[in-house]
């Protein structure tokens, strides 16, 4: 995926090197994802994270051709990947000698604190018209836009995965619990690689700061949907298409041609 991602940028710096470009822009964001989908809703009830923990920044390259005075035509690439790590809330590991197994963390103290780490990575190839209604001859040049985009995606799983699809019964004296497997996992989705079509809509200001430069404020809404691959031993089985879209909040810088 790096390499692909180095070879589109490669590209649109070229072009823009041999003049057809109008602006190039450079852009640090902060992103929000929705995280609106079965897999996200079972992970953060089941683990010690929040939405917040997997926001965080990003980062995007445009390149952008003027067609007349209001519309023009924006390239863009944006970046951004994330890791976290945590624990199952209400469930403890304890070990036997045929394998590890969740029990209830308010009865039992446990061996170990069973975790796992969720790796994601998102990145969006953009094809885009934006409208300046104003034209680009204004102190503040306000724009909107919308467009499709390519997603270029992976989800990772390591660590401890507890089955809840498998429970078990264990009985010790008058207490009876169910308990659940768990199993070590360090698996990517199969779909690693693959392309999965979106959407997007933006609106923001420039502001000039110099004859060839302005500084850019932005805000893009992003949607898309991404297959889990159905490998059994994944801990992605079972579930819905995967939300991949989300908020970004950007500060750029733009060099006009």
């Amino acid at each position: 995926m790096k390499n692909r991602l180095i070879i589109v940028l490669a590209a649109l710096v070229a072009c823009a090197s041999l003049g057809h470009a109008n602006i190039i822009s450079f852009k640090v964001g902060y992103y929000i994802p929705g995280l609106n989908s079965d897999f996200w809703s079972n992970e953060l009830a089941n683990m010690n994270f929040s939405k917040s923990n997997f926001q965080g920044a990003s980062f995007a390259f445009d390149y952008e051709v003027f067609l007349n005075r209001e519309l023009s035509l924006v390239i863009g690439i944006d970046t951004y990947t994330k890791n976290r790590t945590a624990f199952y809330r209400d469930y403890v590991g304890i070990q036997f000698s045929d394998g590890d197994f969740a029990f209830p963390a308010r009865y039992y103290n446990g061996d170990y604190r069973p975790a796992h780490n969720l790796s994601l990575s998102v990145t969006p190839i953009q094809l885009s018209l934006k409208v300046a209604p104003l034209g680009r001859r204004t102190k503040v040049i306000p724009y909107f836009g919308a467009g499709l985009a390519f997603y270029i995606w992976s989800v990772r799983m390591s660590g401890d995965l507890v089955d809840f699809s498998d429970p078990w019964t264990y009985t010790s004296g008058n207490y009876v619990d169910t308990i659940y497997p768990i199993y070590t996992v360090d698996a990517m989705d199969r779909n690693n690689g693959r392309i999965t079509l979106g959407a997007q809509g933006f609106a923001g200001v420039q502001i000039p700061i110099g004859n060839r430069l302005t500084v850019d404020f932005e805000g893009k809404y992003s949607y898309a949907k991404g297959k889990l691959g159905a490998d059994p031993n994944s801990g992605f089985t079972g579930f819905g298409p995967l939300d991949l879209g989300g908020v970004t909040l950007s500060l750029g810088l733009n060099y006009w041609f």
